[in-house]
């Protein structure tokens, strides 16, 4: 009976040493203040740039929860997209391109952080014209802190280098116009 005491109390004291396993805070992107925006080249003289002007999403966040508790999960929708000229727009949206009557949203699900506080690689899946693709790509925190409204805000950057033919985009434009930089600027408000 002396050693199940001993044994019970021996567990009791382990438990109470090891590290509280907390989670991390959860904030909601705020799509008036993120943006997702693409860049290639345009005939290798120039570049071309546009962005989605739809976004939504989550994210977990907090340093002191550990890089596993770390995560985004992020919606765009395709038909938002803008080039800032609309027959250029048509174009893309068109089945040569983004194919938004087909493929209306594309997203993004983090599986993986490796880093700290100011920032590191995030792994993930990407689904884009119904193709699914493991990619990962560094990001950067570009601040945080309390808003004039009363709500704690969080903001990242982060940039994926995305060859078109692996998403199954094989319109050609030319071998300069083969890559595609996808850009991610992430603001989110802590969850009250």
């Amino acid at each position: 009976m002396n050693t199940i005491l001993k044994t019970i109390a021996l567990g009791v004291s382990l438990s109470l040493t090891l590290p509280v396993l907390t989670q991390a805070e959860s904030y909601t992107i705020d799509p008036s203040h993120s943006f997702v925006k693409f860049e290639t080249s345009h005939l290798g003289v120039s570049k071309l740039s546009g962005r989605f002007n739809t976004i939504a999403g989550k994210l977990k966040y907090d340093p002191a929860a550990g890089e596993e508790s770390q995560s985004v999960e992020v919606s765009i929708d395709t038909t938002s997209l803008d080039t800032n000229w609309a027959d250029r727009d048509k174009h893309l949206r068109s089945g040569d391109f983004f194919n938004v009557a087909k493929f209306s949203n594309a997203t993004f699900k983090s599986t993986k952080f490796d880093g700290d506080a100011s920032g590191g690689t995030l792994t993930g899946i990407l689904t884009f014209l119904g193709v699914s693709k493991n990619i990962e790509f560094p990001i950067k925190k570009i601040g945080e802190g309390k808003d004039p409204w009363g709500g704690y805000r969080v903001g990242f950057e982060g940039t994926y280098k995305m060859t078109r033919k692996d998403f199954g985009m094989d319109f050609n434009l030319g071998p300069a116009a083969e890559l595609v930089d996808v850009t991610l600027q992430i603001e989110a408000i802590k969850d009250k």
